[in-house]
């Protein structure tokens, strides 16, 4: 592993003299892979750093011991060489998991795609619900979100809601998200007091970037007409809502949540990007016969991945056997121990996988 930490070394200086460069910033998309790259390096290096570090003290002690004749200076390197050695051990596994290969799509932004399934009403309030759930996991993340596109229920809540979330790893970390999240608990109309299940679908999209996805103009059928409200109500007077089709592929998004029709049509091809990227990247995948072998699950979204007991508190992710009883925190954004079990499964099948194969 010392040829690893020596090669992070050289890297690390090489990334540090591109971004210094004077023609780092005439490409900006090129810059934002360059700065992500740097600091993805850094970390590793950081990691490794400590492991050499440690291993030469611990060389420096052993070799040490071989030479002392002193009684108390033997116990006092025997000492160290005992606190020495587990440090190094887990500084050793934390290096190992560092060095796992890095799929670069987990550095990118997000877009975040939640909509109500099964259930009728009481799936459209708990997608709202949900949506809420990661506005408030975003801001603690320190991430900046911004609304896209929505669709509201006919009793509240929300057939489809539409989100950008832009932030170091939003990508990363929320792609474990996608899937269908299931509800158990006694909704706000029913009067005999029974429990119902209902469903939301959640997507989570890598966000493109303009030099990602070539779409050509003519393949595009651009549609405008008045943002609508809540029961169909005309919330503008000009027709600033936009409707994007891409004719190869069938695919159609829309925007109205902005009172620019060219804010809209922004947004819209924003979102119509990531979901052409994340077609191709599928497609990429479909053709590689191995499965990639750090995803948890199959990350489907046709694939039940979590379970919210409201009746009993509790919250149970299916692709990893995770149950915990604090159903309000996580519904306040508080998805951490979730999201730091799902990291520690794919770090172990990642490790598993590389020492295996």
């Amino acid at each position: 592993m010392k040829d690893n930490v020596l090669s992070l070394r050289i890297s690390y200086e090489e990334l540090g003299e591109h971004l210094s460069s004077p023609d780092a910033l005439k490409d900006q998309n090129a810059y934002r892979k360059l700065t992500r790259e740097h600091s993805r390096v850094r970390k590793q290096l950081e990691f490794g750093e400590l492991w050499l570090s440690l291993t030469e003290q611990l060389e420096e002690s052993r070799e040490l011991l071989k030479t002392e004749n002193d009684p108390d200076m033997v116990a006092m390197i025997r000492e160290e060489i005992a606190e020495l050695e587990p440090r190094l051990k887990v500084s050793a596994e934390s290096f190992e998991e560092a060095l796992l290969p890095h799929d670069p799509n987990d550095d990118r932004d997000a877009i975040l795609e939640v909509r109500a399934g099964t259930g009728g009403d009481e799936a459209a309030l708990f997608a709202e619900e949900i949506a809420r759930l990661y506005l408030r996991y975003a801001e603690r993340q320190g991430w900046k979100t911004e609304l896209i596109d929505v669709t509201e229920g006919t009793a509240g809540g929300f057939k489809e809601v539409i989100y950008s979330v832009r932030g170091e790893g939003a990508f990363g970390i929320l792609r474990w998200e996608s899937g269908v999240h299931r509800v158990q608990r006694v909704p706000a109309t029913e009067s005999q007091g029974r429990v119902h299940t209902s469903a939301v679908t959640v997507a989570v999209l890598p966000e493109a970037e303009d030099v990602d996805i070539d779409i050509r103009a003519e393949d595009l059928r651009i549609d405008v007409y008045r943002a609508q409200g809540p029961g169909g109500q005309s919330v503008n007077t000009t027709d600033s809502a936009v409707r994007i089709t891409h004719v190869p592929t069938g695919l159609v998004v829309q925007c109205q949540d902005e009172k620019s029709q060219h804010k809209n049509k922004s947004k819209a091809m924003g979102v119509l990007r990531s979901r052409l990227l994340e077609q191709a990247i599928h497609e990429q995948e479909a053709a590689i016969s191995a499965e990639r072998k750090s995803q948890v699950g199959s990350g489907d979204r046709s694939a039940k991945i979590r379970t919210y007991n409201f009746p009993q508190s509790r919250v149970t992710d299916h692709r990893i056997g995770l149950t915990v009883h604090s159903l309000d925190a996580i519904m306040a954004g508080d998805i951490d121990e979730i999201v730091a079990a799902i990291q520690a499964h794919r770090r172990e099948v990642g490790l598993a996988a590389t020492r295996n194969g």
